[in-house]
């Protein structure tokens, strides 16, 4: 611990941001990294504590509490304290395969189980680990590591996301030949083409991904399993195959109206969208233009503020977002203890601009949509709502009543379905034989394997819609077994 003193000298600081009025007219990362000295600052505010809870990474009451992955945050704060930034960055990578990724899009609940954040300000964790990898990179620093010999083991992957790539790096380091197979043109997953490039620039994750070719690791794309190449011809072609393909069926809305023109999955915008701007600057028309119209996005979660924010820079003429829930409370309720992540009102970069353009925050709250009206052509017309209220019945759940007379109609051109993730694709499961129960692929921490001999499954697929970090747990966990699994197996020749 560098600054024994150093909580109570120094108040916390993040990123900086662009103005939401100016990040609204490009499609740039709207913050970045801190001064050296200042992020000496943030890292002297850590206490080094006897139990960090910041890096524990559990899950209480299905809410994440500390880092997934077992950052070593107290050890690489202080040396980003003492300017040791290359001694910072090995221990950095000891835990974290990508935390480029991490440090710019993760939610960092180690901030919500810092102790600091007991009563003050969390330290600026998320901060100073991205600007450990940038620095790393601007310095040249991250190089391609080479694995000295190779095992003689074939190991496929489907699907390029963070719990694909982890998996991949690791797997590589251990000397096997790793082969990623995605459907997509470019490889990344959700980091490519789920997140919107305000928050996560693309160029970030092909430097990743080139790095890792570098390193042996082998991307087959524009290739999907069952169509382009069967299972049977992975299952004989590898020694074993692991299932990284996420939770991509989208939960659709289920009313009349659901079908008009102008109704769109949420993740079918973003993916249209980013595709259209990397491929050509939005030249080729390829996407769905919000411009001049009204927008509503059904669904209170990260997905419907990114499909707020990307309507705002399409130069949408109103955007409102729909969440059945009431508004978090400003600070935390008694139920949402430390050290899980606060679960508390906050006014994410979307809501900011939306606030900055149209004078108002976007979010409707316990709102609930009764029908979907469209004209005489099936064009999305309009949304009927009803305000709810939630109430606690006789035994003990929460239940939403409708409130009469608070119908309304909204005007909309476009509306987006943001309401989450039913599981993995059920076409890719069934190619395989392995198991899905509860709409995830059957497989238990003990060994990620399927029912299928020889295949394994990991990240979104598995554990069903989560956080990236989490996702980067779950590629470095099946690594291992797979890993294990393999050395016991005979050369496939």
């Amino acid at each position: 611990m560098g600054k024994p003193t150093g909580f109570m000298e120094y108040k916390r600081e993040k990123g900086k941001e662009q103005s939401p009025i100016n990040r609204i007219k490009n499609w740039n990362e709207y913050s970045s990294k801190l001064t050296d000295e200042a992020l000496r600052k943030q890292g002297a505010r850590c206490m080094d504590c006897g139990t960090p809870f910041c890096h524990m990474g559990i899950e209480i009451r299905n809410t994440t509490a500390g880092c997934p992955i077992n950052n070593l945050i107290p050890e690489w704060n202080d040396l980003v304290y003492k300017g040791k930034w290359q001694e910072a960055l090995e221990r950095l990578q000891m835990t974290n395969n990508f935390p480029e990724f991490t440090g710019r899009v993760c939610p960092a609940p180690c901030e919500g189980s810092c102790t600091l954040a007991i009563s003050d300000p969390a330290v600026s964790i998320k901060s100073i680990e991205r600007t450990i990898i940038d620095k790393a990179f601007e310095n040249g620093w991250v190089t391609p590591r080479i694995p000295n010999s190779r095992t003689g083991k074939k190991i496929a992957i489907i699907g390029s996301g963070p719990a694909g790539l982890a998996s991949a790096d690791d797997l590589n380091q251990a000397g096997h030949s790793v082969t990623v197979y995605e459907r997509a043109d470019r490889a990344g997953g959700l980091l490519m083409y789920g997140i919107p490039n305000m928050k996560l620039e693309k160029d970030i994750v092909e430097r990743r991904v080139h790095l890792l070719q570098q390193e042996g690791i082998d991307f087959i794309l524009n290739t999907e399993v069952g169509k382009d190449i069967t299972a049977e011809e992975l299952k004989s072609s590898y020694d074993a195959v692991i299932l990284c393909i996420g939770a991509q069926k989208q939960r659709e809305l289920h009313m009349d109206g659901s079908k008009s023109n102008g109704v769109h999955l949420a993740m079918d915008y973003l993916s249209s969208t980013t595709k259209s701007l990397l491929d050509s600057n939005f030249a080729d028309g390829q996407f769905i233009n919000t411009k001049g119209k009204d927008v509503i996005v059904i669904g209170g979660g990260d997905t419907g503020a990114d499909c707020v924010a990307t309507a705002i820079r399409q130069k949408c003429r109103s955007v409102v977002q729909f969440g059945k829930h009431p508004q978090l409370p400003n600070t935390r309720a008694e139920d949402n203890l430390w050290p899980t992540d606060p679960a508390v009102f906050k006014l994410e970069y979307a809501y900011e601009e939306a606030s900055e353009q149209f004078g108002k925050d976007p979010r409707e709250y316990l709102i609930q949509t009764t029908k979907i009206i469209s004209d005489l052509e099936g064009n999305l017309k309009e949304l009927h709502t009803v305000q709810m209220e939630k109430i606690l019945g006789e035994d003990g759940f929460h239940y939403f009543k409708e409130i009469i007379g608070t119908e309304k109609v909204w005007s909309a051109q476009y509306l987006f379905v943001a309401i989450g993730f039913e599981g993995p694709e059920q076409t890719l499961a069934d190619q395989f034989g392995v198991k899905i129960v509860n709409k995830k692929i059957a497989a238990s921490t003990k060994d990620y394997a399927t029912n299928v001999d020889g295949v394994f499954t990991a990240g979104d697929a598995r554990k069903g819609q989560s956080l990236i970090v989490w996702a980067i747990k779950e590629g470095q966990d099946v690594a291992k077994k797979v890993d294990e699994y393999v050395m016991k197996q005979p050369v496939v020749l």
